[in-house]
């Protein structure tokens, strides 16, 4: 369904799920994760089914991913800067 982008030459490093992800520069937490090969970024809380990134503009909530060691986070509303960190989030976040 998506295809990775050509590689720019200013792309930007960032890690998804302990992986190396070259994405070009102003892309979203979500994209990253979508460009890795992610085919969800996070499990429901209460059927623990996968879900995966769906409006790409910060309405649906689906997109929620663990930034730097941050839960729910809305992946597609945070821009990826060199070194961030992307993880999915696996049911709820803990308190």
């Amino acid at each position: 369904m998506f295809r990775k982008p050509p590689e720019a030459p200013d792309a930007v490093l960032v890690e998804v799920e302990g992986r190396p992800v070259r994405v070009p520069p102003g892309a979203s937490a979500a994209a990253a994760a979508l460009i890795a090969g992610l085919a969800s970024t996070r499990t429901s809380p209460v059927t623990g089914e996968p879900r995966a990134p769906y409006c790409m503009m910060g309405v649906c909530f689906e997109c929620l991913l663990v930034i730097d060691d941050e839960p729910s986070q809305q992946g597609c509303m945070v821009t990826v800067r060199p070194g961030m960190r992307i993880r999915r989030q696996e049911g709820a976040r803990e308190l």
